[in-house]
């Protein structure tokens, strides 16, 4: 009766006749099923007990009694209060969801050649560069950066022929050619022997400006029985405009003795598959180069010296150094108005990294006192030893620099507000 009411309270239950009990026994063949609870006959009288195994069904589904509730409540943790935050998506994995979608994307995108074929665009124009023509001329394209341009917006005739230069030293490397030594070959390491220049000319049509890209063409010829001519081709890589043609000649020097040597049959074989048989880019100026003293220069800058930055590999100054050093005492106002034009450079010997040198300029053909409104100038330089002993002689010709987008001669805009 307990057990009856305990349970009616919580589920309703249909009232019975008196016999259904006795017809449930009846049909049932064994004691009666009162909504899940189960009489058992024992010895100290009649005991009643839940059954565990068999929950009660009201209408063919399962439930459970009070007492099995609450104790599945008691043994449940409480869930945490519901707020705004813990309701919010888990925001680490949407990212990391998104970011593998992209990901797997962008892999699809770079894998799809998309881009136009347009003529005007350069599939690679900063690599190493390639050898062109039946193997003969080597190529490679240079962009001018921020920090090769002067004043004038223009790249240096020093950032010009370091180009020239890094563009005939790749030639060697890409023909296989290049031993351990700077643009030496294998046998010429052999016999310590290495490519000196003595004479460069060069002829600048245009000067590049920052963000052109430039290509330079380069190759090597017989000049003599002794010596090598490099010859120079650079062009606008956009417009195939030619900006600038240079000429030089080297020969061997053994960087040990710093004695000229005979080329030897051992390295003529090695370069001399790659000689163009072809006249100079440039028709050789065979004006004489004068010795200018201190009588003759109008101008002289005195106390110059390399400091260690300017040695190469083979422990002399690099002669694109010589340059600089050649225009340090050319007039303030030809460096203003105009813009070197050609250049004609005869090197004699080199130097160390403990000389002290001596630039000297003397103005050809026009008014000292008055070369900012001068035409074309030329000038002759003498770079010399603090004894005397020349490095090398030169002669420049200088241009009116063209007016720039500002409407006048070198004006620098200033620097805004």
């Amino acid at each position: 009766m307990v057990a009856t009411a305990a349970t009616s309270s919580f589920f309703p239950v249909t009232s019975s006749s008196p016999d259904s009990g006795a017809k449930g026994n009846k049909l049932g063949g064994g004691p009666a099923n009162l909504g899940g609870l189960k009489s058992k006959h024992a010895s100290g009288g009649l005991q009643v007990k839940a059954n565990a195994q068999a929950p009660p069904k009201i209408n063919g589904t399962s439930v459970s009694t009070s007492a099995e509730s609450l104790k599945h409540e008691a043994d449940s943790p409480s869930p945490a209060p519901r707020t705004f935050i813990n309701q919010l998506p888990d925001w680490s994995m949407l990212l990391a969801a998104v970011t593998t979608i992209f990901l797997a994307a962008e892999k699809q995108w770079m894998m799809l050649d998309w881009k136009p074929r347009r003529p005007d665009m350069l599939m690679d124009p900063f690599g190493i560069g390639k050898i062109v023509q039946d193997g003969l001329v080597f190529r490679e394209n240079f962009s001018i950066r921020s920090y090769e341009i002067g004043a004038d917006r223009t790249a240096s005739i020093e950032t010009v022929m370091n180009h020239l230069q890094e563009t005939a030293l790749n030639h060697v490397k890409n023909a296989g050619l290049l031993g351990d030594g700077f643009g030496s070959t294998p046998e010429m390491c052999k016999r310590n022997l290495i490519w000196v220049v003595t004479r460069m000319q060069v002829v600048v049509d245009r000067y590049p400006t920052w963000g052109d890209v430039v290509q330079v063409d380069t190759w090597v010829s017989a000049s003599g029985k002794n010596g090598m001519r490099r010859d120079w081709l650079l062009r606008d890589c956009k417009t195939g405009e030619i900006l600038t043609r240079a000429s030089s000649v080297w020969v061997m020097m053994n960087k040990v003795t710093r004695r000229l040597s005979k080329i030897p049959e051992e390295v003529r074989g090695e370069i001399g598959s790659y000689f163009v048989d072809s006249a100079p880019i440039l028709e050789e100026d065979n004006r004489k180069l004068p010795k200018l003293d201190d009588n003759t220069a109008d101008y002289i800058r005195k106390g110059l010296s390399p400091r260690w930055g300017d040695l190469d590999v083979n422990q002399h100054v690099n002669n694109v150094k010589y340059i600089g050093w050649i225009l340090e005492s050319a007039p303030q106002p030809i460096l203003e108005s105009h813009e070197l034009s050609a250049m004609t450079l005869e090197y004699r010997r080199e130097c160390g990294k403990d000389s002290v040198l001596q630039s000297l300029t003397a103005v050809s053909g026009a008014d000292i006192g008055n070369l900012a409104h001068s035409g074309h100038v030329e000038c002759k330089h003498l770079l010399r030893l603090e004894d005397g002993a020349e490095i090398v002689r030169g002669r420049t010709e200088w241009r009116p620099k063209r007016v720039n987008n500002f409407g006048t001669l070198n004006h620098v805009p200033a620097e805004s507000a």
